[in-house]
């Protein structure tokens, strides 16, 4: 089955220096996973009230299953990304392993 690895940043202490910090390579690390077959990010829209939104930004990283999801995660190339990624998360971040069950 595919497999889905999702990085949920919640809200950066300093938007600015996030937006820098991803800008500067977040996505470029991620793209480099062996086995990624397609790559999204994207980033939540600002409430209407100006209250916190539940997360800042995501990037969701597709793989043909589990078992290339999780052997990418032990490359070396994940070892640039992984330290980067806890790095940049000030306000914290999740990170999710999924089951693709659906996908147009």
């Amino acid at each position: 089955m595919p497999t889905k690895i999702t990085v949920i940043y919640d809200n950066p202490t300093d938007a600015a220096a996030f937006e820098a910090g991803y800008a500067e390579g977040q996505a470029a690390l991620a793209k480099r996973l062996p086995g990624l077959e397609r790559f999204e990010t994207s980033k939540v829209w600002p409430k209407e009230d100006g209250t916190p939104t539940p997360a800042y930004r995501m990037i969701d990283m597709y793989f043909p299953d589990y078992d290339t999801a999780s052997a990418a995660v032990t490359t070396p190339e994940a070892a640039e990304l992984f330290p980067s990624i806890f790095g940049l998360a000030t306000g914290g971040v999740r990170i999710l392993f999924s089951d693709v069950e659906e996908s147009s």
